[in-house]
């Protein structure tokens, strides 16, 4: 059986459109649907399990779209609200099938996590995963990045039978060793809020497409997928980006096959 992970949100922390704004993209999604983008998750299919990485406050209407009405694991990046304003929904969730749910990140995540929601723990058990964790026949490798002036967040990097993918939302300036579980891979899925960003670099926490084509360049992966995407960023005009053939902009709904 093939593995398969599909794009539930592409947004960046505040999605798209922004209420307050008028620009081109949010006028789009308002209307058409193709930049509409939900907070940053993606659901990972093997051997008849599911895992949701992250859980934002659209959580619930990712769920809806994909019709899934229950779930057993999720995996958490790090804890800003933009990857688990939904937690309090899931536990509920939990709550009305009377069950309880499994939330995996590293111990100081989920320590941050019971001091958000200190009730949570009555519908979900949460699992210390920084020595590594398996889901089915993968192997999940853990490991903190830069996140600019938002601190840090977790990568984790996915290993089964010769395929290696990494999922890294939320990361800017990693430095040698953060960069190191980036080699030799099939599939990297990473965040870029802009194109270019004009901001000051000491004030941001993500990277932008041009700074992420560097980092591409230099670890060399077989397929890259940008996530994380602000309203500055804008799927009919993806050939103005000039990406390398190897590049796409994710968008919500993507399927993709994990396989050799």
């Amino acid at each position: 059986m093939i593995d398969r992970l599909t794009f539930l949100g592409t947004g960046d922390s505040m999605g798209v459109p922004r209420v307050y704004c008028d620009c081109s993209v949010c006028a789009e999604a308002r209307s058409g649907e193709l930049n509409r983008r939900t907070r940053s998750s993606v659901l990972l299919e093997s051997g008849g399990k599911q895992l949701i990485i992250d859980c934002g406050p659209t959580w619930g209407q990712q769920m809806e779209r994909l019709r899934m009405r229950d779930l057993d694991h999720l995996l958490i990046t790090h804890a800003h609200y933009d990857h688990i304003g939904g937690l309090p929904e899931y536990a509920d969730l939990c709550r009305w099938l009377r069950k309880q749910g499994n939330v995996y990140a590293p111990a100081e995540v989920l320590q941050s996590l019971r001091s958000f929601f200190p009730w949570l723990e009555n519908h979900l058990v949460y699992h210390e995963v920084d020595e590594g964790h398996t889901f089915g026949e993968w192997k999940i490798h853990p490991w903190r990045v830069c996140h600019g002036k938002n601190g840090f967040s977790y990568a984790y990097r996915f290993s089964k039978a010769g395929y290696d993918w990494v999922y890294c939302p939320d990361s800017i300036r990693l430095n040698e060793e953060e960069k190191k579980p980036l080699y030799h891979l099939n599939l990297l899925i990473l965040g870029t809020n802009f194109y270019q960003e004009k901001a000051n670099p000491m004030t941001r926490s993500v990277y932008d497409i041009v700074e992420a084509l560097e980092l591409v360049e230099e670890v060399q992966p077989e397929k890259v997928y940008f996530t994380h995407l602000s309203h500055g960023i804008d799927l009919a005009a993806v050939a103005d980006y000039r990406l390398p053939k190897q590049c796409k902009l994710a968008y919500e709904g993507l399927q993709l096959l994990l396989s050799p």
